[in-house]
């Protein structure tokens, strides 16, 4: 952490810069699957994702199945997740990377995406052991419909901090967080309803309006000597000269 002092004043945390950072995937995908969200909370479909879309959270990404009530199997795997288990992830179950005794937690979190299309969080903790240093990781999973528009694939992204170390390497559940779709977007204020070309001209834009200026009707023209109307003579006049 940096400042100049003050009383705090200034300071930077380089800690949540570095948190910022490092769940900057997580943020990406999640993005861009609100973007394919439907208007009613509907959830995307598979056919509906698009690599180049989250491109850059690639390595941390994979597309999942359901297989079980509460059992997924992965489809595509980033590489991050392979370097972590030591093998290729495609085709292994999600909960590969779950220590045993926490499996049935993220059993019944996936029922609930499954079945209720909700959004799931997960903090993990990394076992230790003899080449296996301390490591943390946030894993974030998303629902997504099948061609058939049925609940049964998801996306998702894991990111952890620290070395990876000797593999394979297994989490504990710290905890586990759920909410749906729309929830975050209800707790937003309603936009203003949209004013018509009436509503302006009764209600005029008060920050943007000028100071109207009031009107004031030209002087009278006033009368000289006799036969001087008071008239301006024109800007141009022609002028004779006889004298050569």
């Amino acid at each position: 952490m940096f400042g100049l002092g003050g009383g705090g004043k200034g300071v930077v945390s380089m800690t949540e810069r570095e948190k910022e950072r490092r769940l900057a995937p997580l943020r990406l995908v999640e993005a861009y699957w609100r973007g394919l969200l439907g208007a009613d909370g509907q959830v995307p479909l598979r056919s509906q994702i698009d690599p180049r879309g989250i491109e850059n959270a690639l390595e941390y990404a994979f597309l999942g199945e359901r297989i079980a009530p509460m059992l997924a199997k992965l489809r595509v795997s980033g590489t991050h997740l392979n370097e972590l288990m030591g093998l290729d992830m495609a085709g292994m179950p999600l909960s590969t990377l779950i220590s045993p005794e926490d499996r049935e937690q993220l059993g019944a979190a996936m029922a609930k995406l499954f079945n209720d299309g909700l959004e799931v969080r997960l903090r993990l903790l990394a076992e230790e052991g003899f080449g296996k240093s301390h490591l943390t990781g946030d894993m974030l999973l998303l629902p997504l419909r099948s061609d058939l528009g049925d609940t049964s694939r998801m996306i998702g992204v894991l990111v952890t901090h620290g070395r990876v170390g000797r593999t394979p390497r297994r989490f504990r559940i710290e905890s586990i967080s759920m909410r749906a779709p729309l929830q975050e977007a209800a707790a937003l204020p309603a936009s203003p309803a949209p004013m018509t070309v009436d509503d302006l001209a009764k209600k005029p834009l008060r920050g943007l309006a000028e100071d109207r200026t009031p009107f004031r009707p030209a002087p009278k023209e006033r009368h000289g000597p006799a036969g001087d109307t008071g008239k301006r003579p024109p800007y141009l006049r022609l002028i004779v000269s006889n004298d050569d």
